[in-house]
C-alpha cells in the first residue's frame, strides 16, 4: 500500500491548485492539506507562503494566576457522547485529543505526532508523540489510541456519537469495530484498514467527543486520569468548575508549545441570558465569556474588552420530527407538510431578526460556500401560498403547530421570527420559551423546534452526524437510502469537484424533502479582558486551555 511523505501527496498538490484557480478558499485548503498528514508550515508553503508563528495570540504570559471564565458547567458523561463543546472546555484540561483544529484552519498535531494516508484514502498510518505519559507517569502508547478507536467505533454504545465518523471501520452486523480495521504495528504506530475509503477521518479526531481516556477509563470524566496539565479541583454543575495545574505531572506540550501557565481556571455558570453575563463582566466577576450575542457584541466592546470574531460554518437549525407523535399522529412525516413549513419563511429575515444581520443567508441544506464540496443549487424559496397550498392539500390548516426554542438572545429571537411569518401564511403557531436546563434533557426529541450546530470542516462530516439514519444526533427523524447511499460516495471521493457533483444532488435531496429550515451561517464573537492571552475565539468554540495566560 502506498503512502506519501508529508508535502507530496498528490491530493495536496491539486488542492493547491483549486487554489490558485479560486474554486477552493484557502481556509479549506489548509484543513484538507493539514488533514492528508503535511505540517502546517508545508502547507502554507504549497500556497508560496509562510505560516504564522502563532495562529493566536503571540504574548507573552506570566507565569501562573487564576483566570475566571464564564460558560455554562453542563453535566458531564463519557466524553464520546458529549453533545456541547462546554463539556469538552472544561475536560480538556486533563482529557486531551488526537488532534487540533486551528482557527486558521489548519489541523495540528497533538496525542498524535504525524500522519500518512494512501491515495485513495483507505489505510492511514498513525505515529503516536514520543514522550506523552499519562498524570500517573505511565507511557502513553499506539494501544492507547487503538483503546479509544475501538470505542469510538461502537454504535451500541448509548449516544456514542463518534460511531458516526467511523462507518468504514465497524462491522454491520455487530454495530462494533471491524476484526483487522486495526493493527497496532509498535508502541508508536498503528494502522487504521477502512473497507471504504473516508476522507473525514482525521477531521474527525478534533472533534470534541473524541477526548482521549486511559484503557481503565470507568465512565466518569471527573475521576479519569489524563495526559493533560490541569486536573479538575470541583465540579458543581449550573454553577462552577476549577481546574488547577497538576503540579506534579511533566506536561509534555511544555516543549512542544511552551508551558501552560495558569495556576487556576475557574468556569462560572451565569445561565445563557446575556444580561446576566454582560452584568457578570461589568462587574469584574468574570475575565472573558464563552459568547457574545446579539446587542451585546457592542455593548461588551463599551467596558473596554477586547473583541474577537471569526466566521464559521455554525448555524441554527429549526426542524420538524418526522417520527415524533403528537395527538396520536405523526404530523412531520408527510413531506408537504414539512415543505410549507420551509416554504413559508423568508431566510434573510430570520437573519436580520434572529442574528441582527451578522452572518451569512445559507439555504436549507446545511452546506455551507466555505466547505470544499459545497454545490451551489441556488437560494432557498419563499412562496407563502405555494405553503398554504401544500398544507391545504396534506389536510393540515387546523393543526397547531408547537415550535419550541431554548430561551435565549438569538435561537428565541430567530423562533419569533419564524413562527410570525408561519402565522402569516395562516398557519397555526403556538411559541414555547424554555430555561436551558430543561431544553437540552429532551433535545433529540422535541416535535417541532430549534438546536444550533457548530463549525465543521468539512460538510460531509455535519450531514453524516444530523441526517444520516439511525445517527444518535439525527434529530429531524430523517431517514432516506438515497441521501444514506450518496453520502457514502461523497465521504469516498477525496477531488473536491468530483464531490461536488454529488453534493449537488445530496443538498437537493435534503430540501426537496423539506428536512429543515436552516436560514444563517453565523458570525461568532467573545469578549475579554485587554490582558488575557490566546482566548481568541474558535469557530467550534472550543478554548485550548493550555493556551490561556495574563499578560506578562
Amino acid at each position: 500500500m502506498r503512502f506519501h511523505g508529508p508535502n507530496r501527496h498528490p491530493a495536496a498538490i491539486a488542492y493547491a491548485q483549486e487554489v490558485q484557480d479560486g474554486t477552493l478558499s484557502r481556509r479549506e485548503f489548509l484543513t484538507r492539506a493539514t488533514g492528508l498528514g503535511l505540517s502546517a508550515a508545508a502547507a502554507y508553503g504549497l500556497l508560496g507562503l509562510t505560516a504564522p508563528a502563532r495562529a493566536q495570540d503571540s504574548r507573552e504570559r506570566q507565569d501562573g494566576g487564576t483566570l475566571r471564565i464564564q460558560q455554562e458547567v453542563r453535566s458531564l458523561k463519557d466524553p464520546r457522547s458529549y453533545d456541547w463543546p462546554q463539556m469538552s472546555n472544561v475536560t480538556r484540561g486533563w482529557l486531551e485529543y488526537l488532534v487540533e483544529y486551528q482557527s486558521d484552519g489548519t489541523i495540528r498535531p497533538m496525542l498524535l505526532d504525524s500522519w500518512e494516508i494512501n491515495d485513495d484514502a483507505t489505510e492511514y498510518l498513525l505515529n503516536v508523540r514520543p514522550g506523552v505519559t499519562w498524570q500517573d507517569g505511565t507511557p502513553f502508547t499506539a494501544a492507547d489510541v487503538a483503546f479509544n478507536i475501538e470505542r469510538w467505533c461502537d454504535s451500541t454504545a448509548e449516544g456514542n456519537a463518534m460511531a458516526s465518523r467511523f462507518g468504514a471501520m465497524i462491522d454491520d452486523s455487530t454495530g462494533r469495530m471491524r476484526a483487522g480495521a486495526i493493527e497496532v504495528v509498535d508502541d508508536r504506530t498503528l494502522r487504521l484498514i477502512l473497507d471504504s475509503a473516508d476522507i473525514s477521518l482525521i477531521a474527525g479526531f478534533s472533534d470534541y467527543p473524541a477526548a482521549i481516556v486511559a484503557q481503565d477509563f470507568g465512565g466518569d470524566p471527573l475521576a479519569a486520569k489524563g495526559t493533560g496539565p490541569y486536573r479538575p479541583e470541583s465540579y458543581d454543575v449550573g454553577i462552577e468548575a476549577v481546574l488547577v495545574k497538576a503540579e506534579d505531572h511533566a506536561w509534555w506540550g511544555d516543549e512542544v508549545f511552551g508551558p501552560a501557565t495558569l495556576d487556576r481556571i475557574v468556569f462560572t455558570d451565569f445561565g445563557t441570558d446575556q444580561a446576566a453575563i454582560f452584568a457578570a463582566a461589568d462587574s469584574d466577576e468574570v475575565d472573558m465569556v464563552y459568547e457574545s450575542v446579539g446587542e451585546f457584541v457592542e455593548l461588551f466592546d463599551t467596558i473596554g474588552w477586547t473583541r474577537s470574531e471569526t466566521v464559521t460554518t455554525g448555524t441554527v437549525v429549526i426542524r420538524p420530527n418526522q417520527l415524533a407523535e403528537v395527538d396520536g399522529m405523526q404530523p412531520y412525516a408527510d413531506v408537504r407538510v414539512r415543505r410549507a413549513l420551509q416554504l413559508a419563511v423568508d431566510n434573510q429575515v430570520l437573519l436580520d431578526l434572529g442574528y441582527a444581520g451578522r452572518g451569512a443567508l445559507a439555504a436549507n441544506h446545511h452546506v455551507a460556500e466555505i466547505h470544499p464540496e459545497y454545490a451551489d443549487i441556488g437560494p432557498s424559496e419563499f412562496d407563502p401560498e405555494q405553503a398554504r397550498a401544500l398544507m391545504e392539500e396534506a389536510g393540515m390548516m387546523d393543526f397547531e403547530h408547537e415550535l419550541i426554542s431554548i430561551d435565549d438572545n438569538w435561537r428565541a429571537p430567530t423562533c419569533d421570527a419564524m413562527a410570525a411569518q408561519l402565522r402569516d401564511a395562516g398557519f397555526k403557531v403556538r411559541r414555547t420559551v424554555l430555561p436551558g436546563s430543561t431544553f437540552w434533557n429532551d433535545w433529540t426529541k422535541y416535535a417541532f423546534s430549534a438546536t444550533d450546530w457548530g463549525h465543521r470542516p468539512l460538510g460531509v462530516q455535519t450531514l453524516a452526524l444530523a441526517y444520516r439514519s439511525g445517527e444518535p444526533w439525527n434529530e429531524s427523524g430523517f431517514s432516506n437510502e438515497e441521501f444514506d447511499s450518496l453520502l457514502i460516495k461523497a465521504l469516498s471521493i477525496a477531488d473536491p469537484d468530483a464531490r461536488r457533483e454529488v453534493m449537488a444532488r445530496i443538498e437537493t435531496i435534503l430540501r426537496e424533502e423539506g428536512v429543515i429550515t436552516q436560514p444563517y451561517w453565523r458570525s461568532i464573537f467573545r469578549h475579554h479582558k485587554e490582558e488575557v492571552v490566546g482566548a481568541d475565539m474558535h469557530p467550534v468554540f472550543e478554548i485550548h486551555l493550555y493556551k490561556l495566560g495574563l499578560a506578562a
